[in-house]
């Protein structure tokens, strides 16, 4: 009688491999010949628009940061988008910890608290 040796772990790891990769191509393939049907959208009214613009930020939080910088504050910690501005928390110029409120679209302080 013949006796199977076992498979060695780097056979197992390849021959997984190769079943992830065709399984993937296999997906892909159905996806790419599936015929595409348009996606009804819900209709939008001006008021909708509107509100969603004002809270998507037009600066990035590498711009706010920038900004900032360019303004003086230094040791900029925490940049969060919140309520359509950012918080930011940095030393002034005179080294005292602020939280600032920055308006996402133009970059200009809204508002500026000292931290003790």
């Amino acid at each position: 009688m013949k006796t199977h040796q076992p498979l060695k772990s780097c056979l197992v790891r390849r021959l997984a491999a190769a079943s992830l990769l065709a399984g993937l191509a296999t997906g892909a393939m159905a996806q790419a010949t599936a015929p595409s049907t348009p996606v009804a959208t819900p209709p939008t009214t001006t008021h909708a628009v509107t509100a969603h613009a004002a809270q998507v930020p037009q600066l990035t939080i590498r711009d706010v940061y920038d900004r900032m910088e360019a303004a003086g504050y230094r040791d900029l910690r925490e940049i969060e988008w919140s309520d359509g501005r950012y918080e930011v928390k940095a030393r002034n110029a005179q080294g005292a910890r602020v939280k600032l409120e920055v308006d996402g679209n133009t970059g200009a302080v809204l508002r500026s608290r000292i931290k003790h």
